[in-house]
């Protein structure tokens, strides 16, 4: 039976959500972490890169390369740092989309041509280097590794940039079967368990017709165990205890076990202080918990952080809306309002995030029956971009007022 590639989705995104540990932080042992090449400006490209500094991690990165050209490790890291900047610029970073049943997340801007000619040499650059090392010694375990890394975040290009199912789809069981080849050969390590628990959990999670017919394409899981494999990945010293840190919060999230996640979220926000990414999902955390208060003070929190310019230009503006959609929840509109105008405070806000900002601004005056200034808020949706969800629920409004 051939299976469509809608239906294949949640799976072809396994990747994708490994993609999502440039997002966030490492666990307590990440400074005495030992990357591999050896070389000091490792650790100083990976600081930088869990901060969201993603220009100057891909220089780290590629200084480091320059010095080891023929290390897959070395090659691995700048597509990494290359990859998952172009995913933030895109938009596909949202944590909130990773969580739901689908596993997709989506890309708001299109990628840069010339970033995804570079993420694409890169792969093959790596991988050039993996086989003709298992050319030599098919039992290699390093080389069998960073073949798999190679395929896991081609596999999240593939699929969430390109959108291309069945491309992602060959990748992603690739480098699921390099690792599980990784714990036969060196069961002590730590490092393959992101992917093969990343694997488990997800496809654990997918309805029983479904898991049938991903086995067809040689995938199985088990929720229980992918979470186990993330959290002692998450508790080794290796490399990959940023990634399954972040993979386990956003997954006991997904599970609604939103203490659990919060700890692991708690644990590792301290870490890197330009990450607001992490901030904000500690928030969203706390809502989830129904710790309205404290999540109000997060959300300022890292708003006000944002004003003082500890964030850079990155688009901390976002914490105006889960600020806004908290106070709406409490039907304080009035409140909620001002939050969502705090977006057009500041300099050169996203567009996509000012947009939403207006639009809801815009339903919270029709709330409070203040229609002119509603009218204004959906004429300036309209008039951002015409053609988008966001524009035709303006549209909607304007022709009738928003009651909740």
């Amino acid at each position: 039976m051939a299976l469509s590639s809608t239906r294949l989705r949640p799976v072809l995104h396994l990747a994708v959500l490994m993609s999502l540990a440039g997002l966030c932080a490492a666990a307590d042992t990440f400074s005495q972490t030992a990357f591999r090449p050896a070389d000091p400006q490792n650790q100083i490209a990976f600081e930088r890169l869990y901060n969201l500094d993603y220009d100057a991690a891909v220089q780290d990165f590629e200084r480091v390369l320059a010095r080891h050209p023929n290390d897959p490790f070395a090659v691995n890291h700048l597509l990494t740092a290359v990859l998952v900047r172009e995913l933030y610029k895109t938009g596909a970073m949202n944590t909130g989309e990773y969580t739901n049943d689908s596993f997709i997340g989506q890309v708001h801007r299109p990628p840069d041509p010339a970033q995804t000619v570079r993420i694409k040499h890169l792969a093959q650059q790596a991988q050039k280097l993996e086989e003709a090392e298992l050319a030599h010694d098919p039992n290699n375990v390093d080389a069998i590794y960073a073949r798999g890394v190679t395929r896991a975040q081609f596999s999240a290009y593939t699929g969430l940039i390109e959108r291309a199912w069945f491309s992602s789809l060959r990748s992603a069981v690739g480098a699921r079967h390099d690792h599980e080849r990784v714990l036969e050969l060196s069961p002590q390590s730590q490092d393959a368990k992101l992917v093969v628990g990343t694997h488990n959990y997800v496809t654990g999670s997918l309805p029983l017709a479904m898991k049938v017919g991903v086995a067809l394409v040689g995938l199985s899981g088990d929720k229980e165990k992918g979470i186990r494999q993330l959290s002692e990945a998450a508790h080794s010293n290796g490399e990959t205890s940023v990634d399954a840190s972040v993979l386990l919060m956003l997954f006991l999230r997904r599970e609604h076990r939103y203490a659990e996640a919060l700890d692991v979220a708690r644990s590792i926000t301290p870490r890197f202080p330009r990450n607001f990414l992490l901030s904000l999902e500690e928030g969203n955390l706390l809502r989830a918990l129904g710790k309205n208060s404290e999540a109000e003070e997060q959300y300022r929190r890292v708003w006000q952080n944002g004003r003082e310019g500890r964030y850079g230009n990155l688009h901390y503006e976002v914490a105006a809306l889960g600020l806004g959609d908290l106070l709406r929840s409490e039907k304080n509109y009035q409140t909620a309002a001002k939050a969502y105008e705090l977006v057009a405070d500041i300099q050169s806000p996203d567009s996509e995030t000012l947009q939403k900002a207006n639009l809801y601004a815009g339903e919270m005056y029709d709330q409070l029956q203040k229609r002119d200034l509603a009218m204004k808020k959906y004429q300036s949706v309209v008039a951002m971009n015409s053609g988008n969800n966001e524009a035709e629920r303006a549209r909607r409004r304007m022709k009738e007022a928003y009651r909740e």
